[in-house]
């Protein structure tokens, strides 16, 4: 008798949960990396990269999503017709035939009535430390064998630097200039602690002391007040995707994220990569989703929860005792999303990423079923 009640206890909460979300704007987005314009775009024709587009807009629309989180800047680069950066590799077509990609996303999503949102990682440059395939027309290739590169683990702008943060911003200004619906800034700040010796130390000399931590955190805010102020101008909505661990925004980082979260002037939205199941010992995501909700001072500021739709079917090694959970379950992502709604700043989903959830061959044996149960609360 009592699983009887606890079964129509959980169903009566699946119906409660869709007839409420059918009536409010849930975001239900997906991430599209370059790893789908590699596969969908890169090295095709035109054609043929038209009719990937309209196919991956379809498969959102079918599957009841309503945003796209579009990477439009993976390392100083553009998928659309920039003035100041090179074209990038990821979307360069057959015989180095180009189009502006995002205008055409656009283009085919705001047919179907799916906003696009622009994805651009601020100071990464490569995601190799081969200095040599940095481009020529690349506005960055001056800087070789300069302090404003940082080289390890890949190649990263110096954010202490003026120019760098004016080169991000008249990036930001070109992608304004679309009809997007957001902007969107990556978890990668500051690469090392090392890559802004010289500027630190110009700055003690002529301003009161403040340690190194405090001065890279003043340095990222800076650029975040200035893109917010832009993206205000155009009345087009700001946020962040920082790390889901609010420990690692501030050690690894540099992510001031509780200020953020408190002050007017910074986010419009945030999107934490939640990337836990309800097991893992470490960061368990009731755990991780309170704590981000409890940040939020700011009550105009939007809370969309990244989920890692990617780990379905996989072992999560970081997990400890919750290692095997993705393997054992194949409703982890809805019982996130039916959990997540109960959050008071809570506005929507984002999965990561699309072709885990639309591409059969990266499917694990849990795919489908995890995909049937999330369709259950989202239709």
């Amino acid at each position: 008798m009592k699983k009887v009640l606890i079964i129509i206890l959980v169903v009566l909460i699946i119906i409660l949960n869709i007839n409420t979300y059918a009536k409010q704007e849930e975001k239900r987005g997906v991430f599209i990396s370059y790893i789908e314009l590699d596969n969908y775009i890169k090295s095709k024709t035109i054609s043929e990269s038209k009719k990937n587009i309209k196919k991956m807009i379809s498969n959102l629309d079918s599957f009841k999503l309503n945003t796209i989180i579009l990477q439009v800047r993976q390392e100083q680069d553009a998928i659309y017709k920039s003035k100041i950066f090179p074209y990038s590799k990821h979307v360069t077509l057959e015989d180095n035939k180009t189009f502006d990609v995002l205008k055409y996303f656009i283009k085919i999503a705001h047919k179907n009535n799916i906003k696009v949102v622009a994805w651009i990682n601020p100071y990464r440059v490569k995601t190799t430390n081969d200095i040599n395939s940095i481009p020529k027309d690349s506005p960055v290739y001056k800087y070789i064998n300069t302090n404003t590169l940082w080289i390890e683990n890949g190649i990263y702008l110096n954010p202490s630097k003026k120019e760098v943060e004016e080169l991000i911003l008249d990036g930001v200004k070109e992608v304004l200039n679309y009809n997007i619906d957001g902007l969107l800034f990556d978890d990668y700040f500051y690469p090392s602690n090392e890559i802004d010796n010289i500027e630190y130390s110009e700055y003690l000399k002529n301003n009161d002391y403040i340690d190194k931590n405090t001065y890279h955190l003043n340095i990222v805010n800076r650029l975040i007040i200035k893109t917010h102020k832009l993206c205000k101008e155009k009345n087009i909505p700001f946020g962040i995707s920082p790390d889901g661990n609010i420990e690692n925004n501030y050690q690894k980082h540099n992510a001031d994220v509780k200020t953020w979260l408190k002050e007017k002037d910074y986010v419009d939205f945030i999107i934490p990569q939640i990337y836990y199941g309800f097991y893992n010992s470490t960061k368990s995501y009731i755990k991780v989703l309170n704590e981000w909700e409890e940040l939020i001072k700011n009550k105009d500021i939007s809370l969309y929860v990244a989920l890692a739709f990617y780990k379905v079917g996989q072992v999560d090694n970081y997990a400890k005792e919750g290692r095997d959970e993705w393997i054992l379950n194949n409703d982890i992502i809805m019982r996130e999303v039916i959990l997540s709604r109960n959050a008071s700043h809570y506005k929507g989903f984002i999965l990561f990423r699309y072709d885990n959830i639309f591409n059969k061959e990266k499917y694990t044996t849990n795919s489908i079923e995890e995909i049937e149960n999330l369709k259950k609360i989202i239709k």
